[in-house]
């Protein structure tokens, strides 16, 4: 065991610049790595938090909404008739996709407007005879909403649909193009480290190429032989996780708990548990990273 964590010394002091440059990618790739863990993390909490318990809201015909109705389902100077209120109830209730139906007048409406908005001061601009009927509709499963929005569209009496899928549906869009293009970065870079490991110790394997055809020929074992290399691989591997490490819970310190946590606490944010499962998740990687060049580089080197 001496003779090996000798050798493994004399390998990292033998290519000290080339391991530092491996150290340095890694730690950065491991860090992106991190980074595009965290993020898938955070978008999924928001996405279930809000994206997935969207309510849509199915608002009915009054005297003046005519020329606005998106189908042209409401009568000029008429409000939605109760006969058409009961009807499209009933059709929504009687959709597969529809979980519950809750319908809201215009004083409900109108109260909580009065409720949400009391230190305003165009309070008083409204009246109750300007706000609108409405059912606000819950989904058997969110993703299901077209059939709904496309059904309840077509009824009459039924003046607009409101579906905030449509206004999610593209800030979620950019941010699964960021979490993807930011692991699709790490992926690249985490190649980029692979051949640089595999290269130094391609390097390191052929100064000694002597030595190894001596052991070989006195029969020392392959493990005996490429344990010097594995473990100078897990050394790199073992520091850029330590650095990467840090970078990413000192990003969540600041970034997270310092900052987004108290600016906006209106959305879900990750914790110290989502961050250190990335850190994990990026020892695990590193790991393999270290071993697995190192192996199929060796190889050659272990034929007599």
């Amino acid at each position: 065991m001496r003779h090996t964590f000798r050798e493994t010394w004399s390998g990292l002091k033998r290519n000290a610049s080339m391991t530092v440059a491996v150290i340095v990618t890694m730690t950065v790739s491991l860090t992106l790595f991190g980074l595009s863990v965290m993020t898938f993390q955070e978008v999924d909490r928001v996405k279930g938090r809000w994206y997935d318990k969207i309510e849509i809201s199915v608002f009915l015909c009054t005297k003046d909404s005519a020329g606005t109705s998106q189908s042209g389902n409401c009568e000029p100077g008429q409000d939605t008739t109760d006969v058409q209120r009961d009807y499209i109830r009933t059709r929504l209730e009687q959709n597969p996709d529809v979980l519950e139906v809750f319908y809201e007048s215009k004083e409900d409406a109108y109260q909580d407007y009065r409720n949400t908005y009391a230190d305003s001061p165009l309070l008083d601009s409204l009246t109750i005879e300007q706000m609108q009927d409405s059912f606000r509709v819950k989904l058997v499963d969110p993703q299901n909403y077209q059939g709904v929005v496309a059904e309840a569209s077509s009824l009459p009496g039924v003046q607009n649909v409101l579906d905030l899928h449509e206004v999610l549906d593209p800030i979620f869009s950019v941010l699964n193009g960021l979490k993807w293009g930011t692991m699709g970065m790490a992926v690249l870079l985490l190649a980029a480290a692979m051949l640089q490991i595999g290269n130094t110790i391609r390097m390191s394997a052929f100064t000694r190429r002597r030595e190894i055809g001596i052991m070989r020929l006195v029969g020392a074992s392959n493990i005996y032989i490429m344990l010097p290399f594995v473990l100078e691989a897990l050394f790199a591997g073992v520091v850029s996780t330590i650095l990467s490490a840090a970078a990413l819970l000192g990003s969540y310190e600041f970034l997270i708990e310092r900052n987004a946590k108290v600016s906006i606490q209106a959305l879900p944010w990750i914790t110290w548990t989502d961050a250190w499962m990335a850190v994990g998740l990026v020892a695990v990687v590193a790991v393999v990273l270290s071993i697995v060049p190192t192996l199929i580089t060796t190889r050659r080197y272990l034929r007599v």
